[in-house]
């Protein structure tokens, strides 16, 4: 059994930036991909970004150019850089790898 710990979140104005975290409590090597996703108020869930084993990355259209995503397996963890906030980015983000969910963690841009 793996668990997912997200961190990092909170409130910031529009334009600012914050990095969330997401470690795991084995390998992160195990996991082929690993997603983080969000879930804003009223809204389905969306995948942002993706991560392979090798560092290959995917991001949504929403988020390209302004999210990164990476991961250190040496720490079982991996990151998601948020730049370039925007009122619309505000959403519960979570991390994923296959059937593995964290708790989430808020991310609210305010004017």
């Amino acid at each position: 059994q793996v668990q997912l710990v997200e961190s990092g979140g909170g409130l910031v104005q529009p334009g600012g930036s914050l990095r969330l975290s997401c470690t795991a409590s084995g390998s992160i090597f195990t996991f082929n991909d690993m997603h983080w996703y969000r879930r804003a108020p009223g809204k389905e869930r969306e995948k942002v970004a993706t991560i392979g084993r090798w560092g290959r990355t995917i991001y949504s259209d929403s988020v390209r150019g302004r999210f990164t995503i990476s991961r250190d397996s040496g720490k079982n963890t991996i990151h998601l850089q948020l730049n370039r906030l925007k009122p619309e980015d505000t959403a519960v983000y979570y991390c994923n790898a296959l059937n593995y969910w964290g708790q989430g963690t808020q991310v609210t841009v305010f004017v």
